[in-house]
């Protein structure tokens, strides 16, 4: 287990609810090629969709697995989106599903969704409009080995089970499932990495499979080179960012599979390890 400050994190209570699909008048989105389609899109409860599965090739638009939450007043839901981390507990406490206790998987920008994983049969006992409260616990995380990291919204449980290691230069060696380069990086650029996500573009195919990212998987955690995240997204030489895949891919031009930062570095000392086997939240975490 990675050494860090866990005695001194304070575990607080952040509340929404599950959010209905939302739709403009329109019934069309214009895709990258030109298409207006119209396709499932974020929100609600998505019942055959959970991390693990594929992130690319679905029939959708920005799906987000499992369960979408937020809280209906502005400043509440802020709090929802920056305190609560990856990893996090999140239980249900109203409707027919009370009592039934989910992990936070994923952060979605924009509306700023938070992403919740229940089993297939908590899932059938959920509502739109039942409240999830989730214990936010991980803000505030240093490492004590790798003073050079940053992390951003990782939890305690998703720390203390990750399978890294810290070298003897205190560089934090990661596995993940693919290394984006950093022009492949779109939607959520200089916006801030301390919640939502931002995206891998997947229209350009043959730049995806020259990376090997063709079979990503939600619940993924990706590398990004040349990307520091300590105060915003952007781009510095050297820096390196990992992240887990929140969402699915997108048919918008400059979107793709959004990534929830986890961890950064602008100075070389995090290193990620190609190793999709290890590297997805639902086996760390014990989701599937």
């Amino acid at each position: 287990m990675l050494h860090a400050n866990y005695d001194d994190i304070v575990r607080v209570s952040v509340i929404g609810e599950i959010a209905s699909p939302r739709r403009p008048f329109s019934p069309y989105l214009v895709t990258h090629d030109g298409r207006a389609v119209t396709l499932p899109g974020p929100g609600g409860i998505t019942y055959n969709v959970r991390v693990g599965d594929r992130a690319l090739g679905w029939a959708c638009d920005h799906v987000e697995p499992g369960v979408t939450i937020r809280n209906k007043d502005a400043d509440e839901n802020s709090a929802l989106a920056t305190l609560g981390c990856i990893g996090n507990e999140a239980h249900v406490v109203s409707g027919d599903g009370k009592g039934s206790v989910g992990t936070v998987t994923g952060k979605h920008g924009g509306a700023e969704h938070m992403m919740v994983d229940f089993p297939p049969d908590v899932l059938e006992k959920l509502a739109i409009g039942d409240r999830i409260q989730v214990r936010a616990f991980g803000r505030g995380l240093a490492l004590h080995d790798a003073p050079n990291v940053k992390l951003l919204n990782t939890s305690v449980q998703l720390l203390k089970a990750l399978p890294a290691e810290v070298s003897a230069d205190g560089t934090l060696e990661v596995p993940v499932a693919g290394i984006v380069p950093p022009e492949l990086m779109g939607s959520g650029v200089g916006s801030s990495p301390e919640r939502g996500d931002y995206d891998i573009q997947t229209h350009d195919r043959e730049a995806l499979e020259a990376h090997g990212l063709t079979n990503l998987r939600l619940g993924d955690l990706v590398a990004v080179r040349d990307q520091d995240h300590s105060f915003g997204r952007g781009y510095r030489r050297g820096a390196m960012v990992v992240g887990v895949v929140a969402h699915s891919d997108c048919m918008i031009a400059g979107h793709g599979p959004g990534l929830t930062t986890l961890m950064t570095s602008r100075t070389g000392h995090l290193r990620p390890v190609i190793d999709p086997a290890r590297a997805n939240i639902a086996t760390i975490l014990g989701l599937r």
